[in-house]
């Protein structure tokens, strides 16, 4: 009976691990398309800083809630924190900003997208990783498609006139999201939320000297503020907590794939904009996506023998 009773609370917890992974990804989206209404207002660094000012204080007050850490066993991590929030907290987004001012919101989501190749590349590189067939081809896959998005349809093209200045500004903002991320898989384990509060305590004190030095760029337009509100609250704080909720019910591979939603969100948002969509970004996207769910490694079933035994534990 209370086996039976069981099944429907971890359907439940699934269900709403998958809804969380849908609200993370369409916060981190928003960040694309509200990004560009307040860099046109502010400056990458100044953006920057105001987000993480916003959100690092309500951010400690969940950590504190949910995760209840041991502040003095995270605080002991601080270098390794340092590192990971200057690449990937701050390098990440200082270039997305930048990338922004030039470039649209889809074309960077697009690029964006190869991200997890990309990890799965370095994890091979720096980690020892292994790649499968699967692996390789949905790479290679994945890299024509970001070859034929930044050269607008014509790869051979790039050797005589370079990409625009915004794609490759982004292609550096996922090479940072990389380095964040194999750095972040070595090292103890620490309180994901508490880390990320960390992380955005310390890149909120190092862009300080940043800003005093060049002035401090406010939002001029009501439209320019909501946008900051935005960014602070949904892909700041709202996503990182719906994230770590899925991923204590969703499967990591079913998580990673669902980033790709960033991309679909940002094609039907520039879509009800009325915001041009070029064919070579629908070719590209579509070689992208499809190269990275082709190189997501499936789990393989247990053996029989080992099945059995745990039929048996189990019984």
């Amino acid at each position: 009976m209370s086996r039976n009773a069981a099944v429907p609370t971890d359907a439940r917890r699934r269900t709403l691990g998958y809804l969380a992974l849908v609200g993370a990804t369409l916060s981190w989206a928003g960040n694309y398309l509200l990004g560009v209404i307040a860099v046109a207002e502010t400056d990458p660094v100044s953006l920057t800083w105001m987000r993480w000012v916003l959100a690092t204080a309500p951010l400690f007050a969940i950590a504190q809630l949910v995760e209840r850490p041991d502040w003095r066993a995270v605080l002991q991590s601080w270098p390794r924190l340092a590192l990971l929030g200057l690449i990937g907290v701050a390098g990440y987004n200082l270039l997305l900003y930048a990338a922004l001012d030039t470039e649209t919101p889809f074309q960077l989501s697009l690029i964006n997208a190869f991200n997890p190749a990309l990890i799965a590349i370095a994890a091979v590189v720096f980690l020892g990783a292994r790649l499968g067939w699967r692996g390789v081809a949905g790479i290679l896959l994945a890299l024509a498609g970001v070859l034929w998005i930044v050269s607008g349809g014509r790869p051979l093209a790039i050797l005589e006139h370079p990409p625009r200045i915004g794609s490759l500004i982004m292609l550096g903002a996922i090479i940072a999201w990389t380095a964040y991320t194999i750095i972040g898989r070595s090292g103890p384990r620490l309180p994901p939320i508490s880390a990320v509060a960390v992380q955005g305590l310390i890149v909120a004190v190092c862009l300080t000297p940043f800003v005093l030095a060049q002035g401090l760029s406010l939002p001029q337009t009501t439209a320019g503020a909501w946008s900051l509100a935005y960014i602070a609250v949904f892909p700041s704080i709202v996503s990182y907590v719906l994230w770590n909720y899925a991923l204590q019910h969703v499967p990591p591979a079913q998580a990673g794939v669902s980033l790709n939603l960033i991309t679909v969100f940002t094609a039907i948002a520039t879509v009800l904009l009325g915001m041009a969509i070029t064919v070579p970004q629908v070719v590209g996207g579509v070689l992208v996506l499809a190269g990275v769910v082709l190189a997501q490694e499936r789990p393989r079933p247990a053996p029989p023998e080992r099945s059995r035994r745990a039929g048996r534990r189990g019984s």
